[in-house]
């Protein structure tokens, strides 16, 4: 019997996929349960339907995160912050820091999605790497500066 997956069944497949299962296993247990709908051919269409629009929904947010990193790469941040001796700063810089001065800019990012590959402790130039979606990344230059 050919079902399609609505849900993960362990040790069968992950849902979406079309996969032949035993008739008393399809008929007494996934269907009944909602784990899978039978393999019809409207079922079919519909799926395939489905996976078209997410394809289409992907693609509008890899170029919306592409155009997001060009111009995001083009920035540079200068934060002041106090300092003592040497450039020594009075806590460190953190990814909320830059999400702040970036939020003054105009760009609205979530803080989880921006690293350092340092800690910043001191004055100086630093880059930030902000993800942006599977793959692609900006790079945010950041000029620690003491008040």
């Amino acid at each position: 019997m050919k079902v399609i997956l609505v849900k993960d069944v362990k040790n069968v497949g992950k849902a979406g996929e079309i996969v032949n299962v035993s008739d008393g296993y399809g008929r007494n247990y996934l269907l009944p349960r909602g784990l899978a709908i039978e393999a019809t051919d409207s079922n079919m269409k519909a799926l395939n339907e489905r996976k078209k629009a997410e394809e289409k929904k992907m693609q509008q947010e890899l170029e919306k995160a592409k155009e997001m990193a060009q111009k995001l790469s083009g920035i540079s941040l200068v934060l002041k912050v106090k300092a003592g001796e040497n450039g020594k700063l009075f806590g460190s810089i953190t990814s909320k820091n830059v999400q702040e001065a970036l939020k003054e800019k105009g760009f609205d990012i979530d803080k989880k999605k921006i690293a350092f590959n340092e800690t910043v402790k001191t004055t100086g130039t630093y880059y930030a790497d902000i993800k942006l979606f599977q793959g692609i990344t900006a790079k945010v230059r950041v000029d620690v500066v003491a008040e």
